[in-house]
């Protein structure tokens, strides 16, 4: 049974589990108004597209390499939904990199093309895939924090355990 201090902890790996999260949505917000408008000037538009999927990049690995490797070693009855998380994530990694390709194909696109009237090409393309983005993110942290948030909340681990940083962020 997890003592008060452990359950505070956990419960506080929560609440920062979620702010992350609205961190997160509140990037693509901006980046996907940016290009809606066209306010992302050409020359930033990869950097911006760039530091957001690094942001989300860094999240899952740190939740990947150590809260849910602890989680599971403490509470072996999440390992399915982890599992299902994970996999989550490496289908989120594998639209990133899509982003990312999209966004530099704009950046390096002809200015006559940028020009134009509404967003080129390589806009729309860029905001099709921000939009499914959005749409299984929203969906992937709704269900994380249910789950995951639940768990954290009811507080998990032992002393040992959970005494070491179980959030951790690392560049991709």
């Amino acid at each position: 049974m997890a003592s008060p201090n452990d359950t505070g902890r956990s419960a506080a790996l929560s609440l920062q589990l979620s702010q992350a999260h609205g961190e997160l949505r509140h990037r693509l917000a901006n980046l996907r108004a940016g290009l809606g408008r066209r306010t992302l000037p050409e020359d930033s538009l990869g950097a911006h597209c760039l530091a957001f999927c690094t942001a989300l990049t860094n999240h899952h690995r740190g939740e990947d390499e150590g809260l849910f490797t602890a989680l599971v070693r403490e509470r072996p009855d999440l390992a399915p939904t982890v599992a299902k998380l994970v996999e989550d994530h490496g289908f989120i990694a594998r639209i990133l990199t899509r982003v990312r390709a999209l966004a530099e194909q704009a950046v390096h696109a002809e200015q006559a093309a940028l020009a134009a009237d509404g967003p080129g090409a390589d806009l729309e393309a860029i905001g099709r895939e921000l939009d499914g983005l959005a749409a299984i993110m929203e969906s992937h942290f709704a269900y994380e924090e249910r789950a995951i948030g639940a768990a954290l909340d009811a507080g998990v681990g032992g002393r040992e355990s959970w005494s070491q940083p179980v959030l951790r962020f690392r560049t991709p």
